[in-house]
């Protein structure tokens, strides 16, 4: 029978796209501010990095709780209780004058992120499907502008003098506004809490041990694509500027157009990926997608123009933009205790996060050039990734 799509959907539409814009920007809000912030809290700059690594670390709890809170209290409250203590929390960052204030305050807040994404993510893949029409891609979008916004205000208030303690309040208190807008339109009733109606017939405990192992392998690939996914994002997006100046001698100016390059190509990509999702279907697309992405990293990391090199980030920012979306809605649909999917998924691409900045970074220190150490992870990545695209689809049906 199929679903009317009424206006009750379409609220929590809107309340899910503004979710995902506020969680996009509550982080950039203080994260082009970190060198005031490293000067609040008296550290130097490798502490700095230590400090934001034990932070990611406190993190993991929220994707060890998220399946369980989701399951227990429903993703509407989940989402709310957590994004309030989300955006309450972003303020102790600009008050933080001790290394131990700092990281408990951005550890709970990742923690939180992870709790906040997972329900965000199962209400949009669920109207996603109510809707007969691909919507996961403008999310993540969303989420992507949230993130230039934020850093955008966060540059210019610095600027203009703003303290950072009356910036984040500020910032907060306009977050909480939304927040409360988000609140009223979510969808109140989840789907997919367990997977009773899914089970086929057959209920022997030989069928039941192969629904629990082939749910394990489905768990499993989801970690691993997610955690191959973030490896070719981060690289990307934090090492470009690096190439640029250290490969090519440029200026600080232009090796920040190689960061602008990618997010931007990453932008577009996500507000036009439904549109692509509709024409060529998910197989293709997402096919087409590790391609691009594929030449566009190895071009970035292997060609010495850095013109070609820009370009190069651009296109390597499309075909990537699609990876996560595709891989939330995939997750978010998966059979069996709801957020167990998104849980794994978050997992393996934050666990590999905390890894592959270190990684790149001790390749970088040798005497490879960062376009070497940089495509030694990205390269093998995204064909991992690609690789996984094929396998995934049918170990989860």
């Amino acid at each position: 029978m199929a679903v009317t799509f009424g206006a009750a959907d379409r609220r929590a539409v809107a309340s899910v796209a503004t979710q995902f814009f506020v969680n996009g920007a509550v982080f950039a809000s203080f994260i082009p501010r970190l060198p005031e912030i490293q000067d609040r809290i008296d550290v130097s700059i490798d502490v700095l990095g230590l400090l934001m690594t034990v932070a990611g670390l406190i993190g993991l709890a929220g994707s060890a709780a998220a399946a369980g809170l989701t399951d227990r209290y429903g993703t509407r409250r989940s989402l709310i209780a957590g994004a309030a203590l989300l955006i309450a929390t972003l303020p102790v960052i600009g008050f933080a004058t001790t290394p131990i204030v700092f990281v408990a305050a951005l550890g709970l807040m990742a923690a939180l992120d992870v709790i906040v994404d997972v329900a965000m993510n199962l209400q949009g893949s669920w109207l996603s499907a109510r809707r007969h029409a691909p919507i996961m891609n403008r999310l993540h979008g969303l989420w992507s502008l949230g993130t230039v916004i934020g850093g955008l205000a966060s540059a210019q208030l610095t600027a203009a003098g703003v303290s950072l303690q009356r910036h984040l309040v500020g910032v907060s208190v306009v977050l909480l506004c939304a927040w409360v807008f988000v609140g009223r339109g979510l969808l109140r009733i989840d789907e997919h809490a367990d997977d009773d109606g899914r089970e086929s017939s057959d209920g022997s405990p030989s069928a039941k041990v192969a629904r629990t192992k082939a749910s394990r392998a489905a768990l499993a690939l989801l970690a691993a694509s997610g955690a191959f996914a973030i490896a070719v994002e981060i690289t990307s997006s934090d090492w470009a500027a690096f190439r640029l100046r250290n490969d090519f001698g440029t200026s600080a100016g232009f090796a920040g157009l190689g960061f602008v390059a990618f997010t931007s190509g990453m932008t577009l990509g996500r507000f036009a990926g439904d549109a692509a999702l509709s024409r060529l279907g998910p197989d293709r697309l997402a096919k087409t997608a590790v391609a691009m992405s594929t030449l566009g990293l190895s071009g970035a990391a292997l060609i010495p123009n850095q013109y070609v090199v820009l370009a190069s980030y651009f296109l390597a920012g499309v075909g990537i933009s699609t990876f996560f979306p595709r891989l939330y809605d995939e997750a978010a649909q998966l059979p069996g205790k709801r957020g167990a999917g998104l849980a794994a998924l978050t997992a393996g691409s934050r666990i590999t996060g905390l890894m592959v900045p270190a990684a790149v970074g001790a390749l970088a220190a040798t005497s490879l050039s960062v376009g070497a150490a940089t495509a030694l992870i990205v390269i093998p990545s995204a064909v991992a990734f690609g690789l996984l695209t094929l396998v995934a689809p049918a170990s989860r049906r």
